[in-house]
């Protein structure tokens, strides 16, 4: 594939791959990745690192949002090729060891083909390597509270229900908050555009997902780039309330 790479300030930059998002963050030549997409966007995120100026050795660290195939699908080649730590919420290391996993199972799909576009994306799904097996062997909790010694100085904020333990980033000085699938604004099993959760059964515990809208929205942000979909402009705070009656309303019409 080609790196979609989209600079949205300063050393920031949100990538498409496969139907899945990563974000760089960038000082000087060294990086820090948030998540790494499907297994299959593999050459795409070397891609992209080159088409911002860096590589895959200057790497500072992996942040995952959480331990799903499509955002873990490189960091363990980055740690055993590179030395890369990676570093995730303390209830979301075993998740990245494969200890267990939260995570829609084929029975899931089956109980939601009747969706539009649930069958497409499960196709290709497979065809990117989404239901292999990548496994971190050695993940690390996030090594301090507040921001991160890191290239753009990350503040990782829990935001669980997607999985136990979904984070979030935000960037207080730039106003971004890199929110993985906490909060989306697109989705291949999605008819509508704009800020959004995800189907039900991709979450691990939906009233947990719905009610950790409240803490993205609590925010101070104008920019959010999401795990799915493009980069949203506008107030994190409307974006999180426009999920949540999304949400509400997509319960009242289920069959």
């Amino acid at each position: 594939m080609t790196a979609d790479v989209h600079q949205v300030a300063d050393g920031t930059y949100l990538v498409h791959g496969h139907h899945t998002n990563w974000v760089i963050l960038k000082d000087g030549d060294a990086v820090t990745l948030v998540d790494t997409g499907y297994p299959g966007d593999r050459q795409g995120l070397l891609e992209s690192l080159a088409a911002v100026g860096s590589r895959p050795e200057a790497v500072a660290a992996v942040l995952i949002t959480h331990a799903h195939n499509d955002h873990l699908g490189s960091a363990e080649y980055l740690r055993a090729a590179h030395g890369t730590p990676v570093y995730l919420h303390p209830a979301e290391v075993p998740h990245a060891r494969r200890e267990f996993l939260q995570q829609a199972t084929i029975a899931d799909v089956v109980r939601n083909a009747w969706r539009p576009g649930v069958l497409p994306w499960a196709v290709h799904v497979i065809r990117v390597g989404g239901t292999e097996h990548h496994p971190v062997t050695a993940p690390e909790p996030f090594p301090s509270g507040g921001p991160l010694d890191l290239p753009g100085r990350p503040v990782p904020v829990h935001t669980p229900g997607h999985t136990d333990g979904h984070c979030v980033f935000h960037l207080p000085a730039a106003g971004i908050v890199i929110s993985g699938d906490a909060l989306v604004s697109g989705h291949a099993t999605s008819r509508i555009e704009g800020p959004q959760l995800l189907l039900d059964f991709f979450h691990h515990e939906r009233t947990r997902a719905r009610a950790s809208l409240e803490l993205i929205g609590a925010l101070d942000g104008d920019t959010l780039l999401p795990g799915h979909g493009p980069v949203h402009r506008g107030p994190v705070r409307a974006a999180a309330e426009l999920a949540r009656e999304r949400a509400a309303s997509n319960t009242r019409a289920a069959p």
